[in-house]
């Protein structure tokens, strides 16, 4: 069932070119503290990139329901709109969205490395995202305008 709307007019999603249906916006990366705070938009009907988890991480669904799927397309969860849930590193998975897109937001905690491992058709390691991407990753969304922890305009 369709969730109500989390208005997002004022985010500006941007995507990483070779991962689909998923867009992102990045709130703070705080090296010292070792948090990489981001909002993910996943596509309705979609799966994202097979991948890992590597630090512990806390979720907030704000808008739809995130699916989570076993690394052989197994449904293995089901997380509805308001769903907050705390983790650490698990099994390789896929996500994305039921019927409607998704909203989550994500705080990855105790960031010393590497935050997210993708993986290729055969589990192989083709990309990974740590402080380093995260960082030139926000970078952009300032030099463009687009901050998480500035007030939007009114």
């Amino acid at each position: 069932m369709p969730t109500k709307a989390f208005d997002d007019t004022h985010i500006n999603w941007r995507t990483i070119d070779g991962i689909d249906h998923l867009a992102y916006h990045i709130c703070e990366v705080d090296a010292e503290n070792g948090t990489v705070d981001l909002l993910f938009k996943f596509d309705a009907n979609s799966k994202i990139a097979l991948h890992n988890h590597m630090v512990p991480y806390r979720t907030l669904i704000l808008q739809g329901e995130l699916r989570i799927y076993r690394a052989n397309g197994e449904l293995k969860e089901i997380r509805p709109v308001g769903s907050y849930v705390s983790a650490g590193p698990g099994e390789s998975h896929t996500e994305g969205g039921g019927d409607q897109d998704v909203i989550a937001f994500f705080s990855n905690r105790n960031v010393k490395d590497v935050v997210y491992e993708i993986l290729d058709e055969n589990r192989e390691v083709v990309a990974t995202f740590g402080i380093p991407e995260f960082s030139a990753l926000l970078e952009e969304q300032k030099a463009a305008g687009e901050q998480c922890n500035e007030p939007f305009p009114v």
